[in-house]
């Protein structure tokens, strides 16, 4: 016995299946039809947690990552959320948490260090290397010639005005200590966090 389906009831079949499906996206499902929709979208998928970036509260994310280990071993970042058991979001994201995925995906994001040198009104790419020599030698020159020891006064102060450090809002209290240490001992006076700027 063959089924026959009409144009007309094909169509229908076709939008019925859409909306429910639409509705059960929606959250208009039972708790099985969604966790089966969320469990097959991130079937296989490698498991990352990290902090947001984008301010000093440091929710926490779980990043998504796919990829073929045959044929690379980049990790394709698919989808992103907030991380339930993390203690200070509880999961929840603001908007900006919640666009990470497009700023990781955007085609403006830097990925590698680059230089623009004097004179020259284009940015060329460098290696990590040769950055870091680079950020060493400026800073180096510039402690040498402006380090002052002493005031007018003859008051010991050892401080280095010319050279800033603005450091990172979602660093642990580790590294945020580590980098207060590093900067205060060189002597930079002007030393601020990205969370108030």
């Amino acid at each position: 016995m063959t089924l026959r389906v009409s144009r007309r009831q094909f169509f229908k079949l076709g939008a019925a299946g859409m909306a429910t499906s639409s509705m059960a996206m929606m959250g208009f499902a039972p708790d099985p039809a969604i966790a089966s929709i969320r469990h097959f979208k991130l079937t296989g998928a490698k498991i990352t947690r990290s902090n947001c970036t984008y301010c000093s509260v440091g929710c926490g994310v779980l990043i998504y990552a796919r990829g073929d280990q045959a044929i690379n071993n980049i990790d394709d970042i698919y989808h992103i959320e907030g991380d339930p058991d993390h203690p200070v979001s509880r999961g929840s994201l603001c908007p900006k948490g919640a666009g990470l995925l497009d700023y990781i995906r955007s085609d403006s994001r830097l990925r590698y260090p680059q230089v623009r040198e004097a004179g020259s009104n284009e940015w060329k790419r460098i290696s990590w290397d040769e950055a870091f020599d680079r950020i060493a030698r400026y800073m180096k020159d510039d402690r040498d010639a402006n380090f002052v020891t002493e005031n007018d006064e003859g008051n010991t102060v050892n401080h280095w005005t010319t050279t800033g450090m603005l450091a990172a809002s979602a660093s642990t209290n580790e590294t945020a200590y580590c980098t207060h240490k590093i900067a205060r001992s060189l002597g930079m006076v002007a030393f601020d966090n990205q969370a108030r700027v």
